[in-house]
């Protein structure tokens, strides 16, 4: 039988290039951590993990180019959130010819680093019950995000050479929700033979300062239980209602509540956010149209914290010549970038002057908050799941996203204002009206299905800046309604008005190893392109 499968080949290339990456954590990790090296090989592979979740393994040297292919340039765009007008990249994933290097890279640097940390920290903790716990728990925060990328992905099998080693989406969920199980069960083990002594504090990157416990951790696999148990609660909603009652279990540990309880890479630790890199140094991370319309429609107090002000003005070459008009005034304004305009070359980045994010490299990089949670809270009761009160979840997930941001939420639950039209700087055929029509006041006697819409807007505004979250949440519910491409080279796989549904799996696998991509495909239920809907969409929301 055939040996040495894809993934397998390249977990090997992966670990010999990762032999000096490793080292490099080991000396930053005595350092800042104290550990000794009898100790650091405990926690090694769990810092790899948390820096590689959102993707920057090694400590912020020469990975934020793969940051950029990872998600920057898919899910962050496909989100509404930002947009990379470098004009070399508008004609790609902008308009749906998706770029195989680019959609491809979650999946590739994902198993041939991350995954294999996973599976090393695994067997080497194995006695160490607190930090297998942690392992688990961070496991499946990794690989949920690939699953929600791709569709079915090599789990509970990585690293079998033989055979057919792919999970459906819907069997890696199920297996997600039992290694939580696990991760949980592992450290209540831990803390209950093992009172006031935390293994794991000194070299946690991921929970907040003053809060690195494991009890903690707890929360956050808690949370995250809620999270995956609202993603599946149209395709499987008994599931859903069971994990759901267990996340929101009185005696379970609780889940995320305040402002300060932000799971995030920690940049205080020497990290730096790939996100800050493409934004700060290399001007690629404009506001998307759609947040404009969203943001400024509202007047929303955190527009101040998430984007700058755009400068404006025409477009000029290198020599001063007029090459595009602008029609009308935006410097001081908020100004957001189209998605999938076809814009190229010739008119030398026309939107450089709009208004860029304000995340630098220095900014912690977060992957899930309290107010994600709130919201989360919020569909549980809506769904049924909770007896918890709709409204109240709803504007508590208002009020912590503002105080996570810094701004005083002030009017705004009582606002009934809406989204407004985009209207491009420059050409009048790229002006869009708004499709939201929901405010942020809260509306009881609304249908059940615009309830929803006002939640998953909010959540989806809450969400910034991690596009993964929010982009896999629109996809789940079609909301909020975000703008369609104006020009579409998908070739027919992907429809316009439904949008980008997934990414398809990198070329190398179908070249490198038909039976896994055969099996891939098989486990998928339709065509492998950016059109065919992942196991969690149904196109239903209720």
């Amino acid at each position: 039988m055939k040996k040495n499968l894809y993934i397998a080949n390249l977990l090997v290339a992966g670990l010999m290039t990762f032999t000096g990456c490793t080292d490099g954590f080991e000396s930053d990790n005595a350092n800042k951590a104290g550990y000794t090296p009898e100790l650091q090989k405990y926690v090694l592979n769990l810092g790899v993990m948390q820096q590689g979740i959102y993707f920057n393994y090694d400590w912020g040297r020469g990975t934020d180019w793969t940051f950029q292919t990872i998600q920057n340039l898919g899910h962050d765009m496909f989100a509404g959130y930002f947009h990379d007008m470098n004009n070399s990249f508008n004609d790609k994933n902008s308009v749906y010819a998706l770029n195989d290097g680019w959609t491809g890279s979650a999946w590739t640097y994902t198993y041939g680093y991350i995954m294999t940390a996973a599976q090393k920290s695994e067997k080497i903790n194995q006695e160490q019950k607190g930090l297998l716990g942690v392992t688990k728990i961070l496991k499946v925060e990794l690989m949920h995000r690939i699953a929600d990328t791709y569709g079915p992905i090599v789990y509970t099998k990585f690293g079998q050479e033989e055979g057919d080693n792919v999970d459906s989406q819907e069997a890696a969920y199920r297996q997600f929700f039992k290694d939580l199980d696990e991760g949980v069960k592992l450290i209540n083990e831990y803390k209950k033979a093992n009172a006031a002594l935390e293994p794991f504090a000194a070299a946690d990157i991921l929970m907040p300062a003053g809060k690195r416990t494991l009890s903690q951790w707890v929360k956050f696999a808690n949370s995250l239980r809620l999270r995956l148990a609202i993603r599946v609660s149209m395709s499987a909603p008994d599931l859903a209602r069971a994990e759901v009652a267990k996340a929101m279990d009185a005696t379970a540990g609780g889940v995320l509540e305040s402002a300060d309880e932000t799971v995030a890479v920690s940049t205080e630790s020497g990290y730096k956010n790939p996100l800050g890199t493409v934004n700060e140094g290399w001007g690629e991370v404009f506001m998307g149209a759609t947040m404009e319309s969203v943001l400024v429609g509202y007047n929303d107090p955190r527009l101040i914290k998430y984007y700058s002000k755009a400068e404006g003005g025409d477009i000029k070459d290198e020599k001063g010549n007029l090459i595009i008009a602008e029609r009308n005034k935006i410097a001081g304004t908020y100004k957001g970038v189209p998605q999938g305009t076809g814009v190229t070359v010739k008119d030398e980045n026309r939107y450089r002057l709009h208004s860029k994010s304000t995340i630098t490299k220095q900014t912690d990089a977060i992957l899930m908050t309290a107010a994600e949670v709130w919201f989360l809270r919020a569909e549980a009761a809506l769904r049924g799941f909770t007896s918890e009160n709709v409204k109240d979840c709803y504007e508590k997930g208002i009020t912590v996203s503002c105080q996570q941001w810094g701004v005083n939420v002030g009017d705004y639950l009582t606002s009934d204002a809406t989204p407004s039209d985009y209207v491009d700087a420059f050409e009048a055929k790229y002006d869009v009206k708004a499709l939201i029509k929901v405010t942020p006041k809260w509306d009881g006697g609304a249908s059940p299905e615009e309830q929803l819409e006002r939640i998953l807007t909010q959540k989806w505004i809450a969400c910034y800046p991690e596009g993964y979250e929010a982009w896999t949440e629109q996809r789940r519910t079609g909301y909020p309604q975000l703008f369609k491409v104006f020009v579409n080279n998908s070739g027919g796989a992907i429809d316009t008005n439904i949008r980008i549904r997934r990414l398809p799996y990198p070329s190398d696998i179908q070249k490198n190893n038909p039976t896994q991509y055969s099996a891939l495909k098989k486990a998928l239920g339709g065509e492998d392109n950016g059109g065919t809907r992942l196991w969690w969409d149904t196109g239903r929301n209720f």
